[in-house]
């Protein structure tokens, strides 16, 4: 049973990332550009699944991964028989196996596979004190099972808590677009996740802060500037996503939208 802390840790998540409709129709117009009717989109990292109902909406089919219990019961709850909609709850890192989760019960957003060092750095630059108050040991599968299992996503989104650069490195295959989180304090995370995908593929680069939803260059750039970008940051704590195209996806299919 969901102790009393989990459950209010759950209904502060749906207030700030579901319980919004005109965030949920920011959304739709945001992926837009990325997420085409009939196409595959992977969430890794799904929390409550504001990212997958966009994917839905915009008529893709989604496989959404989430180890979080809570949460994993929650998208089952409310996807579970949707047909487009497929939920394993599991964790994506650089090989399969098992790998210790620390749970932020209040906060599970922030609840975490990364090392003590992420933890304490997050603690440090959060607002409120942040306390990750439980573990448990979850499944860790890869993208490359995912891909061998499920095809070739057209869209992934990555946003695993400091645990970006673990997970693309199970990856091998070039998607044609998709995205990961980063936060300034981590650039060294963030600079690793770009020279992964930069290894793999002729990808180019965009990137939005917070929760904008807005990309913040007219044009797609070469990862030296993404590099330049993360290190102009300095000491300022700034957070956001990192979106990569195929550089011929973007000549063939530019459908970037204001």
């Amino acid at each position: 049973m969901t102790d009393l802390k989990s459950r209010l840790g759950l209904l502060r998540s749906k207030s700030i990332y579901l319980w919004k409709p005109f965030n949920r129709a920011r959304l739709r117009r945001f992926y837009g550009r990325f997420v085409q009717p009939g196409a595959l989109c992977f969430d890794i990292g799904a929390h409550l699944g504001s990212r997958s109902r966009a994917f839905l909406e915009l008529g893709a089919r989604v496989v959404a991964l989430e180890p979080q219990p809570e949460c994993a019961a929650y998208l089952r709850r409310r996807w579970g028989g949707e047909e487009r909609f497929v939920l394993i709850a599991k964790a994506v890192g650089a090989q399969p196996g098992i790998a210790r989760m620390h749970l932020n019960r209040w906060n599970p957003t922030i609840s975490t596979l990364a090392q003590s060092s992420w933890r304490r750095a997050m603690a440090a630059a959060a607002a409120h004190r942040e306390l990750w108050d439980r573990q448990i040991d979850v499944e860790v599968t890869t993208l490359d099972r995912l891909i061998g299992d499920h095809g070739l996503p057209d869209f992934c989104k990555i946003d695993v808590e400091g645990f970006e650069a673990q997970a693309l490195a199970g990856l091998s295959h070039p998607l044609p677009a998709l995205s990961f989180e980063f936060i300034s304090f981590e650039k060294a995370r963030a600079l690793t996740c770009v020279r992964r995908l930069a290894a793999i593929g002729a990808y180019r680069f965009n990137w939005s802060f917070r929760e904008r939803l807005r990309l913040e260059r007219p044009d797609w750039v070469e990862a030296p500037d993404v590099e330049q970008m993360l290190l102009t940051q300095g000491q300022r704590i700034t957070s956001g996503d990192i979106y990569a195209r195929l550089e011929n996806r973007i000549r063939e299919n530019y459908l970037d939208k204001p």
